[in-house]
């Protein structure tokens, strides 16, 4: 890719894997990965200002690995709440059926 000739084109997507990691709720549950893939995109536009185009390439190729993380960790979280949710709701049921049967019931 010749960055110095993509303009702004260049960053897209980036910037699109970002705004998928905020969607995907980074902004709470990878704000840490989300952080990263801003800051990198920050530095490759610095790169492009700094005729440092190799450099521009490889963080723009971060920042989307780090929204990609983000995303993935932002799922795993969802799936692990979703997870602990279940749990409590099936030990509020077994108690339920204990109290209603009796501990004979498992």
């Amino acid at each position: 890719m010749l960055l110095h000739s993509a303009g702004a084109d260049a960053f897209e997507p980036a910037e699109r894997a970002i705004l998928a990691a905020e969607r995907a709720g980074a902004e709470e549950l990878a704000p840490v990965e989300l952080r990263f893939a801003r800051e990198k995109l920050e530095s490759a536009k610095l790169g492009i200002e700094r005729k440092k185009y190799a450099v521009a390439l490889y963080l723009i190729e971060e920042s989307e690995i780090n929204s990609e993380l983000a995303i993935e960790q932002s799922r795993a979280a969802k799936s692990r709440r979703r997870v602990n949710e279940l749990r409590r709701s099936n030990e509020v049921m077994k108690e339920e059926m204990e109290t209603n049967y009796g501990e004979s019931f498992e």
